[in-house]
């Protein structure tokens, strides 16, 4: 009795007749036919570490070939040596990358850097960092002012008008100053400290104005109350130089005699030393200004050329401080300050100095430790006013000396008609018509 199937016979065995059909003119019948397990293919050489054993595929047994509900996997899609055991991956559902379990011999590489949330965060931390700098350096800029003028002790004052009211004192204190500064500053070594410059800078929406209050302007000295003893001092009749209110009681008597003698309020005062105005030169690297004719003056120490020339700490405070080398004596010394000083924040109030800190910080330092303001004065009023300093020479600014009508013993007389007109100009915040002629 045959034991194959109908159409087999021994020479189907020896495997001649495998699958190549069958001699007869019609399709062979179907028969069942015995799964054969492949041989797995040889593994490529990868890169990857050593795949974990594979668990032994199942071995074939003859009741199998009958067996009606053998699945060889094949319908399914399973391939023996994808993991098994449950764990997935099988069907490229990723598994565990690097080791087959359903990577098909792919290697998964590291997802795609995320830039955008990366320059959030990098502009984020830039903000941060830019802020917390600047407001570090706004309490510690505004630790170093000395607020040590109390405009609270000045009586009878006109009333405030519109804009701001400035008085700038350039004063000859030596006080931290060596024998060789005073003697490299031909500064002399008189004790006390007097004014050297007075300026008003009216700062309104027409522009800034400044102002030059020579120094020999003849003055009433009004009724005051005393800055240290309180006392009342009625007034005398008395008429002095400018500059003898800051002898005689200082800051506080100083801007009680400007008020009274032109009708200005005074919002807030600023004083620097000879020191400090050196310092601050130095610390920006100089300043160039264009003297239109060459002078000398041995008192000051000024020596300059005419033309275009780039002055030290040291040649800017003689080129302010020169008087006896001009006929005009005090009026063409405060033109030559305010030239300077314009120049002087125009060049410091500069990208190049206020956004590196190697010449930002050396510049405030200089200036701070030598400035005196008022108690109510803030760094963003001081700011005010360096930057309307740097507006004069921007167009839109007016420079200016106190109108002159003359003089009396050697001292300059205001003219008061166009005081006058000139103060009611500034309190109303009007453009300034009224020149110094």
């Amino acid at each position: 009795m045959n034991d194959w199937p109908e159409g087999w016979t021994d020479d189907n065995r020896s495997g001649n007749r495998y699958g190549q059909g069958s001699g007869s003119d019609r399709p062979e019948d179907a028969r069942v036919m015995r799964h054969v397990q492949r041989r797995p293919a040889p593994q490529q050489q990868r890169s990857v570490p050593p795949r974990p054993q594979r668990p032994a595929p199942p071995q074939y047994s003859p009741a199998q070939d009958a067996g009606a509900g053998y699945d060889s996997g094949y319908n399914t899609g399973q391939v023996y040596g994808n993991g098994g055991g449950g764990h997935g991956g099988g069907h490229g559902d990723g598994g565990h990358s690097g080791y087959g379990h359903g990577d098909r011999g792919h290697v998964q590489g590291k997802p795609a850097p995320d830039w955008r949330r990366r320059i959030k965060i990098g502009a984020l931390s830039l903000v941060v960092v830019v802020l917390a700098v600047s407001i570090g350096t706004y309490f510690w800029a505004d630790s170093k002012l000395k607020r040590e003028v109390d405009l609270s002790k000045v009586i009878e004052r006109p009333k405030a008008g519109d804009g701001t009211n400035y008085l700038i004192v350039g004063s000859d204190s030596r006080e931290g100053m060596s024998a060789d500064d005073k003697k490299r500053l031909h500064t002399g070594s008189a004790e006390g400290k007097r004014t050297d410059s007075m300026m008003i800078l009216h700062d309104g929406s027409n522009g800034p104005t400044l102002i030059s209050l020579p120094r020999d302007s003849n003055v009433e000295i009004p009724s005051y109350r005393g800055s240290e003893s309180g006392k009342l001092y009625p007034a005398q009749g008395r008429f002095r130089k400018l500059n003898a209110a800051y002898a005689e009681d200082g800051p506080e008597l100083l801007v009680r005699t400007v008020e009274f003698n032109t009708g200005l309020h005074i919002d807030h005062y600023v004083e620097i030393g000879f020191g400090g105005f050196a310092k601050i030169v130095d610390a920006i690297g100089g300043v160039e200004l264009d003297i239109p004719k060459a002078f000398k003056d041995k008192k000051s120490g000024a020596d300059f050329k005419a033309g275009k020339q780039t002055l030290n700490g040291e040649q800017s405070l003689a080129f302010v401080r020169t008087r006896y080398a001009f006929a005009e004596s005090d009026l063409a010394r405060t033109k030559n300050q305010q030239k300077f000083l314009a120049a002087l924040a125009s060049q410091t109030a500069t990208p190049s100095t206020i956004l590196n800190p190697f010449k930002l910080y050396p510049t405030l330092g200089a200036g701070l430790d030598t400035l005196i303001v008022d108690k109510d004065m803030s760094l963003w009023s001081l700011g005010k006013m360096f930057f309307a300093m740097k507006g004069v020479t921007g167009g839109d600014g007016t420079s200016m000396n106190m109108p002159i009508s003359g003089s009396t013993g050697g001292n300059l007389v205001w003219d008061k008609a166009k005081v006058k007109q000139l103060v009611e100009q500034l309190n109303n915040d009007e453009k300034v018509t009224v020149s110094d002629n």
